[in-house]
């Protein structure tokens, strides 16, 4: 017999053997792939890199600190230095100066360090973030802007639990958050009517740009396409809650960085790339495009998608942008591309029906999270569709069906702006219908295996018998006294009965029950026959005991 806690393990193990072979049973071929980069959809498959390119239009991210604690300078590419809140010491300006084409992407969350204006019973804190164009000429530069929008959570609200799954996508998509909001209308190439079509910089002087009030505990995303007719350097600085313009510009004048710079004593890391800061630097591209052919008779089509050095599926594709200058605590690259356009044209050879497919790999070690939440464009030679897409972590879903015409190319182009609700590094794969429908066949196998783990677990075991009661008790022995002489008259005394002995202590030693006898103590001497009604009681319970330790 194993000892208990050898015996749980077996089981345990028993039960993980059972529902692994579930799902080779289902599947077969599934070829053995890193926890980090598998996707189900593609066991057994391979992917295919896309090589595509990214443009060199400059686009400033302003990411770094993502959470703003109060009023500073965020990001700023003009020549010089600011001060930290942290350290007190200055950090260079990430230098850059635009001429032309130009993009900028903020994404940013007020707590405050005053805990008072967290809300609740109070009135939250508000805090302003403005985006500043400086023109150092001596000639005014002109900034046109043709796609863009600047939203908050509390203008685009979060549906949590209306927002998961693939849906098509109405016309205002402003209950999907701020991230896929500001997307949402870069994808259409549009511009929100709130902002400004142009704006003019005087000559050696500082101009607001675009603006938003920033409530405490929200956040706020904006994403602008433009084009200058002239040099200019930006900077995106936070401020107490106000409209005026020369109150924004005296924050940027006053030189001091806004508090909630996390990684300045991590610098060493991020640089040796062992961890991912934020984005607060000048990255070149704002699109990246690619083409790719394939027939779909020699077997189905997977591709990487927002890739990165971590999830490539086995390309070594890397879809990342880098950065052409940056503040020291930013990240390297622009591991996120967040605000970034991608699109992707597949030229198809094949018949019938496919599914076009968004996966994102299994999370290793940790619980399901979402990993995506936006909008996609689908283009066929059907026409054009958006849908909204949310979705977890090692989930594969179906955006789009395909009916595929054997006759000529069927082309397929997928667009989507990246949003700020995502985790880069997806998969984008073309397969028959009869693949998905196995896959899904397989995760509800896997599904039902885990709920009957889960209730086997839960449910508790009892004896089929109750284990035997010690009922034995002596019979009290009346004794008859011998007749007294009948000349005296004796008062009869009572007969007195003598308790029995309490039952033997069953010790049971440290670690468990073993089959070693128990100690027996005996408090006072019994007789022979009362003695052996308790050791047989005691050899019953042991019986049991035993019975139950074998289940």
């Amino acid at each position: 017999m194993r000892p208990p806690r050898i015996q749980s393990r077996v089981s345990r193990r028993i039960s993980q053997l059972v529902l692994i072979s579930v799902s080779v049973g289902i599947c077969t071929a599934v070829e053995i792939r890193p926890a980090h980069a598998f996707v189900p959809l593609m066991a057994g498959q391979r992917a295919r890199p896309l090589n595509g390119t990214f443009n060199n239009v400059p686009v400033l991210h302003s990411n770094q600190p993502e959470i703003v604690k109060g009023p500073g300078i965020l990001v700023n590419t003009a020549p010089g230095q600011a001060i930290a809140a942290e350290t007190n010491q200055p950090l260079k300006n990430a230098t850059y100066t635009f001429n032309g084409e130009f993009g900028v992407h903020m994404h940013h969350k007020y707590y405050p360090q005053d805990s008072s204006k967290l809300g609740g019973r109070r009135a939250r804190g508000l805090l302003t973030v403005a985006a500043i164009a400086i023109n150092p000429g001596s000639t005014p530069v002109t900034l046109r802007f043709e796609q863009g929008s600047v939203k908050n959570s509390f203008e685009a609200p979060y549906q949590a639990n209306r927002l998961m799954g693939v849906k098509p996508l109405g016309r205002r998509p402003w209950n999907t958050g701020p991230g896929d909001a500001t997307a949402v209308q870069i994808l259409r190439r549009e511009l929100d009517r709130r902002l400004p079509e142009t704006v003019v910089i005087p000559p050696n002087s500082k101009k607001v740009i675009v603006s938003s009030v920033l409530p405490a505990r929200g956040i706020m995303n904006g994403l602008l396409r433009g084009n200058s007719d002239g040099p200019f350097q930006m900077a995106v600085i936070a401020a107490e809650e106000t409209k005026d313009d020369n109150e924004l510009i005296a924050v940027l004048n006053k030189g001091r960085l806004a508090p909630g710079r996390i990684y300045l004593n991590r610098v060493r890391e991020i640089q040796a790339g062992t961890i991912f800061s934020r984005v607060a630097g000048v990255a070149l591209g704002d699109e990246y495009k690619a083409s790719i052919r394939h027939d779909l008779d020699q077997g189905p089509l997977h591709v990487p998608f927002t890739s990165t050095r971590k999830h490539h599926f086995g390309t070594r594709d890397i879809q990342v942008n880098q950065l052409t200058t940056k503040m020291v605590d930013s990240a390297v690259n622009n591991v996120g591309t967040y605000g970034v356009r991608f699109d992707v044209e597949m030229n198809l050879s094949g018949e019938g029906p496919h599914d076009l497919v968004l996966s994102h790999p299994v999370a290793s070690g940790r619980p399901a999270f979402t990993a995506f939440r936006g909008s996609i464009g689908i283009k066929t030679d059907e026409g054009y569709q958006e849908v909204h897409v949310g979705m977890r972590s090692g989930q594969s879903l179906s955006i789009a069906k395909l009916n595929l015409k054997g006759s000529s190319p069927n082309k397929v182009t997928v667009s989507v702006v990246y949003p700020a609700d995502a985790t880069p590094g997806h998969l984008l794969s073309v397969v028959p219908d009869t693949q998905l429908a196995m896959l899904r066949q397989r995760e509800e196998m896997l599904e039902a295996a885990r709920k009957a783990q889960a209730a086997a677990k839960a449910r508790k075991v009892r004896p089929a018998t109750p284990p035997p009661a010690v009922t034995a008790k002596p019979k009290p022995t009346t004794t008859n006294p011998a007749p007294k002489p009948a000349t005296k008259q004796n008062t009869p005394k009572p007969n007195t009965f003598t308790p029995p002995p309490p039952p033997p202590v069953i010790v049971t030693p440290r670690g468990g029950l073993n089959p070693m006898s128990p100690a027996m103590i005996m408090p006072q001497r019994v007789n022979s026959s009362l003695e052996q009604r308790y050791r047989e009681a005691i050899k019953a319970q042991q019986e049991w005991l035993r019975r139950l330790q074998g289940r």
